[in-house]
């Protein structure tokens, strides 16, 4: 009974492969657009305010990072939309399991940097003297956080991708046999 269970078991796993190739694929692409967009917002995002001079995304390392992250993850969902169809790359599940992983931890660290400079820019920090900065540059701000949602996008694909990844990956190993006593004890 228990190898029968295990046979259908490995026929809907089979069966749903398709589907999670289709998937993990689609994700990979829209992942391209959604960083590209990340870029070119954050890119072009400057004001010019004549109290207190230009605004520009290179004055702001946490945006810089942001773009240099959006670029990764751009050219990494490239390499591996096309790569995920590679029968020899296909087997080696691991390699897509742990590039997923390192991309979403790199994309929370950027958006973590650009949601820090973002709260500041809104409410500043009376610690430091800094008073907030968006009443001045209304137009920076609203580009910033819609670059912000644009990242958050691409990063919650990335967590279905590692989801994903993490299925394919471990669904390759056999589950955890039963020692003699607990079979035992499941008989009884």
């Amino acid at each position: 009974m228990r190898r029968d269970v295990d046979a259908n078991a490995t026929a809907t796993s089979n069966d749903s492969l398709p589907l999670l190739r289709f998937l993990d694929c689609s994700l990979r692409v829209c992942v391209i657009p959604l960083s590209a967009a990340t870029i070119w917002l954050t890119v072009t995002n400057q004001q010019d305010n004549s109290s207190y001079g230009k605004l520009e995304f290179s004055n702001l390392l946490g945006l810089k990072y942001m773009v240099c992250i959006s670029a990764i993850c751009a050219g990494y969902a490239f390499i591996a939309a096309i790569s995920s169809w590679i029968r020899c790359l296909v087997t080696k599940a691991w390699l897509f399991f742990v590039s997923d992983q390192v991309v979403a931890y790199l994309m929370v660290t950027s958006g973590a940097a650009v949601l820090e400079i973002l709260y500041l820019a809104y409410n500043g920090s009376r610690g430091v003297s800094w008073s907030e900065a968006c009443s001045y540059y209304g137009m920076f701000c609203s580009r910033m956080k819609l670059a912000l949602v644009l990242h958050g996008l691409a990063l919650c694909c990335f967590i279905a991708l590692a989801v994903i990844s993490a299925f394919r990956t471990f669904s390759m190993f056999e589950p955890p046999a039963l020692s003699s006593k607990e079979v035992e004890e499941e008989r009884a």
